[in-house]
């Protein structure tokens, strides 16, 4: 294999977007091969830009543009984030289909495609990921290049149903099979394009994982994304997450901690997950005083309107049970809407007897995982976990759960802060055993090895 190419809408140019998730692993096999990552520079200006920023780092080369206002406002804000991410969270009712804003983002997919294709080589393969990106496979062969293209979703992919309300849903498919290989976050996903593809567009399914359509093969197969385990154990266990511990502690006073982490997005379930915390103090008050929740959730995307309305949401929910259940020593839920840095989150997990993570809808959910290797084997806190987040097809040894039965979610949370020790341990180490065993590494190398068979010899 020569050099591996990234194309992601943000990239790891800042050194500090390097501590996790996907940058740790295209980061690592990018120096390995001397690669280049292609994406926006987090800038934006007036017209479209004829030139790129470019420079290297540890041997890697980051080839950076600039959005326009509108390319900004289309592409990115209306198309990728009012079209694609609802539909592919199963949300219909808050898509706002938009034809004009298609057309840009089909635009700066091919923009970003000819700006690639004129710096790769025969011997490269590319890699390309997520939701900004669906065209970018189709537009990189309009720009000439014929070697191996493989493309990741990092959220769910709907069902047939869902996906073809997508007024472009076929071009949109049509594209996505120029890529070589494909691959998604759970078996649920691959299966749902695939019974798209079969039913709607007349595809035939191989038995290797890999479906003839619109007159070409492609592979299409789950490939559940990971962490760096001991990275995460090291960063539980730093200075940083020592003190973050050490502060909620005094405000704890000796009280069990029940935690959640996660962007502030309607996808994440939380109004459904306050409501469950409400029921859980309504069901339990023996142990008023006793337990304490702690969610926190940095504002994300806060120009949409619905990230503004979910945020309103929020701060009446966690008022309501505050001043139904509170008293002059205790607040049962704080509500966070602020950053924590890896390292202060991790103290938190390794401190937990309750890790929330239920979202309505999520691709993979890699907080899950983190909160497992941030616990200690000696006396593990237990994970809660939504059924409809890619993690659960991995980790069953958690308390699986409906996120929309706030009685259930209740019964759950009460579960895990009653559970006995030796069951704790069991749940913990198969738990542990699967996020160490299919890591970051595991997971790249899995799709490497899967799109080595399109470079040609």
């Amino acid at each position: 294999m020569g050099r591996l190419i990234a194309i992601s809408n943000r990239t790891a140019a800042d050194p500090k977007a390097r501590a996790g998730g996907l940058a740790v692993a295209v980061w690592e096999s990018l120096k390995a091969t001397g690669g280049c990552w292609f994406g926006w520079s987090g800038e934006l200006v007036d017209e479209i830009p004829r030139g790129t920023s470019v420079y290297r780092d540890e041997g890697v080369e980051f080839v950076l543009t600039d959005l326009t206002h509108d390319e900004h406002e289309s592409y990115y804000l209306t198309y990728a984030n009012r079209v694609i991410w609802p539909v592919f969270h199963y949300r219909l009712d808050l898509a706002s289909f938009d034809s004009e804003a298609f057309k840009v983002y089909s635009a700066v997919n091919q923009r970003l495609a000819n700006m690639v294709a004129d710096r790769l080589v025969p011997t490269d393969t590319v890699w390309v990921h997520d939701y900004h990106f669906l065209l970018m496979g189709d537009a990189l062969r309009h720009a000439g290049w014929e070697g191996p293209t493989g493309f990741f979703l990092h959220i769910p992919f709907p069902p047939p149903e869902m996906f073809s309300a997508i007024p472009e849903h076929h071009w949109i498919a049509r594209a996505l099979c120029a890529y070589s290989v494909i691959g998604f976050q759970s078996e649920r996903d691959r299966a749902n394009f695939e019974r798209y593809l079969v039913d709607q567009c007349g595809g035939e399914a191989h038995e290797d994982g890999r479906i003839s359509v619109f007159g070409t093969t492609t592979r299409i197969a789950a490939y559940p994304i990971g962490i760096d385990p001991a990275g995460f154990v090291e960063a539980a266990h730093s200075p940083v997450a020592d003190r973050a511990a050490e502060r909620i502690s005094r405000f704890l006073g000796g009280r069990e901690l029940v935690v959640g982490v996660d962007r502030m997005d309607y996808s994440k379930g939380l109004p459904q997950r306050f409501e469950a915390v409400g029921q859980f103090f309504d069901d339990h008050p023996d142990l008023h005083g006793k337990v304490s929740v702690t969610q926190i959730a940095p504002p994300s995307r806060s120009k949409v309107e619905e990230y503004q309305e979910l945020r309103l949401e929020l701060d009446q929910l966690a008022g309501r049970i505050n001043g139904d259940h509170g008293d002059l020593d205790w607040i049962p839920l704080r509500y966070l809407a602020r950053s924590y840095s890896r390292e202060e989150l991790a103290g938190l997990f390794r401190i937990a007897r309750v890790g929330l993570v239920t979202p309505l809808r999520d691709g993979m959910n890699l907080v899950a995982k983190e909160f497992v290797m941030a616990q200690d084997e000696s006396d593990p806190g237990v994970l809660v976990l939504s059924q409809f987040a890619g993690a659960a097809e991995q980790m069953q040894e958690a308390l699986i759960v409906n996120p929309h039965d706030r009685h259930k979610v209740a019964d759950a949370i009460h579960q895990a802060l009653t559970m006995p020790l030796e069951e704790r341990q069991t749940r913990w180490r198969k738990l542990r055993d699967i996020v160490v065993k299919q890591d970051i590494a595991w997971w790249r190398n899995n799709f490497l090895r899967d799109l080595e068979p399109a470079i040609p010899a």
